[in-house]
Order: structure tokens, then sequence, then C-alpha cells
């Protein structure tokens, strides 16, 4: 089955760049093109794309905006953020609108598609120079006493090492020798002990937290 690519970009030479890259890939499928956060959330629910590629900024509503949007609506596309952005604030909105990756437009067109591949398998990936960027953020918080009260016990600890390799909670699951909902309940609570608000944050954050521990 081929996984099904929106785009989102306002630079429409950008566009077809992307789209000849995606569609010369076995397995892609370029289901459509959006040039701004408003058409991305009207394609994003007409097509069901598996993946949506969004850029940040963008006229009218931006990619962050557009992401925030489409992950409340429960549309189960991932979308991986493509932008030339990667200031802390850039990289910690799109994290916390929902965003399953972040990747800058510098990267090669081989490791585009293999990152594409990964977040239609449910993992996820921030891209290291980003990530050090997220990470210092972290580390500054973590100072101002973020590290949480209640900690995670070792089995959550096991969890969240896997977790931030981008493993499913199938994969998880079976690398552990538990159960799919067992996985699931450790990682709502590892997102509560960690008082972030997904998988990428909560991903992102355990080397400060087995660092810690």
């Amino acid at each position: 089955m081929s996984i099904r690519i929106l785009i989102v970009e306002d630079q429409p030479l950008m566009r077809r760049g992307l789209r000849t890259v995606l569609a010369l890939e076995p397995g892609f499928e370029v289901a459509a093109e959006a040039a701004n956060g408003a058409e991305a959330m009207q394609q994003a629910a007409a097509l069901q794309p598996d993946v949506i590629l969004m850029d940040v900024q963008m006229p009218g509503m931006d990619g962050i905006q557009a992401t925030r949007q489409i992950v409340r609506s429960g549309l189960r596309a991932r979308i991986l953020i493509l932008t030339t952005f990667d200031t802390e604030d850039y990289v910690l909105d799109g994290i916390r609108a929902g965003s399953a990756g972040y990747l800058l437009k510098d990267v090669e067109a081989a490791e585009l598609c293999r990152v594409v591949r990964r977040v239609a398998r449910g993992e996820t990936f921030i891209q290291p120079a980003v990530a050090s960027k997220y990470l210092r953020l972290l580390a500054e918080r973590r100072r101002e006493a973020e590290i949480p009260d209640d900690p995670l016990s070792a089995r959550e600890l096991e969890v969240l090492t896997h977790l931030a390799e981008g493993r499913s909670n199938r994969e998880i699951a079976a690398a552990l020798g538990i159960s799919e909902s067992t996985v699931k309940n450790h990682v709502n609570n590892i997102l509560g002990k960690l008082r972030v608000r997904n998988r990428t944050e909560a991903a992102l954050k355990a080397r400060d937290i087995i660092d810690a521990g």
C-alpha cells in the first residue's frame, strides 16, 4: 500500500521540487498540494493522507496553527514539519502542536524519504541539529525544577527509552514482553509525570530524565 502524502508549502518552486522527489520514490503517492494552513486543513480532511509535509511560515494560517488544528481534529495524518527555521520557539511550538517530526529543508532527498517512511510507521523523528536546540531549552527549564517530583518507575524508564528511539506501542510491547494496552498506560503515566503533551516531547526530554535517574 502506498504512503499518501500531502505537501504544504507556499513556494511553488519548492512544492514542485518536493513533488518530483517524492513521486520518484517507490511506494509514495503525492495526494495533493496546499499553499497555506487553511488549504492544508481542507485537503487533509478531504483526502485523508498518511503523512503531511508541513512548512512553517506561510500566509494566513501558518504551519504551526494548521498542525495544531489537524491534530486536534483527530485526523489520522502524521505531520512532518519541513522548514528552513530551527529557532527554539519554532521547534518548541511545532512539537507542542503535535507534529511527529521536524526536518530542515537542507536535508538530503534520500533522508527525507527515509524519515517520511518512519513517520508513516508511527515513529517520531527530530533532526539532530534541531533536537540539540530543544534539549538546550529543556536543560534551562530543568534548572528551574523541571525534573518531576513523582519519579519514573523502572518500567516507565524502560518504556521511555524505547519511546525516545521512535518505537511504536506495538514495537515496545514486543521488546518488553507486555501488552500494547499496558504500554499505552505506561506512556500516559510518563506524559503526566514529565508534564509534556505528547510522545514527541517525551522522546526529546528522555535524555535529561534518564541521565538524571
